[in-house]
């Protein structure tokens, strides 16, 4: 096993997931990046090698195909035999009334938002826990959303799938960090993505929580000691009602 660092970022091509892969790029780590476009992850994998990364493995991947998501972490191991942190940040948002929103709406979103990271967490985590004893620590780093901590109106099936994501998270803390393997899930408000362009004419993207704030969050937690468990971090914008998106 190589004494490089490596991650595995999914939705890693644009937005978030490219902010934090560039910050693991600066330090110097290993990559697989993840996104559904091959053309767009191939030049994405060109930056973070000019940036400073080893090796960037490329591994495109629909979110909505469990099968895929296997493969990606399969693929991984292949390429690395290690994984010293796992990013889980493709995800898929949806506006909606619960009185309007198809129910065939919100199994798409469970598809992406729920049931690829519980694949991810369940494939990878032989290698996670190998990971942890050889080298002290392996963190699962996942994006979640202050909707998964407070309601937001039109928000309800979106909101869901992102406490469920939470959950997911801090009980995979309770059975496997004492193994040196802890998850964080990051919940940010609005961030300044193409996610959030809907609502650009309310709130502009300039006064919206930036990508990199949530990358430093990220890097931050690769930081931490085996001893150390963060199990979910919010990060809203300024106002007199912090506890909105």
């Amino acid at each position: 096993m190589s004494d490089d660092k490596v991650a595995l970022v999914t939705g890693a091509s644009r937005g978030i997931g490219a902010a934090i892969a560039e910050r693991f790029a600066a330090d110097g780590w290993d990559l697989t990046i993840s996104s559904r476009g091959r053309e767009a992850l191939e030049s994405r994998a060109a930056e973070l090698s000019e940036m400073g990364a080893g090796r960037v493995e490329v591994i495109p991947a629909d979110m909505t195909d469990g099968d895929a998501v296997a493969e990606l972490a399969t693929g991984h191991v292949e390429a690395f035999g290690r994984c010293d942190t796992l990013v889980i940040n493709a995800g898929m948002g949806q506006k909606g009334a619960v009185a309007d929103l198809p129910v065939r709406r919100f199994d798409r979103l469970y598809q992406v938002n729920v049931r690829a990271p519980y694949i991810l967490l369940q494939t990878l985590l032989p290698t996670l826990r190998a990971t942890a004893e050889t080298n002290g620590v392996a963190k699962v780093i996942a994006i979640a959303s202050i909707t998964g901590v407070y309601p937001e109106p039109e928000l309800s099936a979106y909101g869901s799938t992102k406490a469920a994501l939470i959950s997911l998270c801090e009980t995979f803390n309770l059975e496997e960090s004492r193994n040196g393997v802890s998850a964080t899930t990051i919940a940010p408000g609005y961030v300044d993505t193409d996610m959030s362009d809907w609502l650009k004419e309310q709130i502009p993207g300039d006064e919206m929580i930036t990508v990199g704030d949530v990358a430093t969050i990220a890097h931050s937690v690769t930081q931490l000691s085996r001893y150390a468990v963060l199990p979910n971090v919010v990060l809203t914008r300024p106002g007199n009602n912090l506890h909105r998106a």
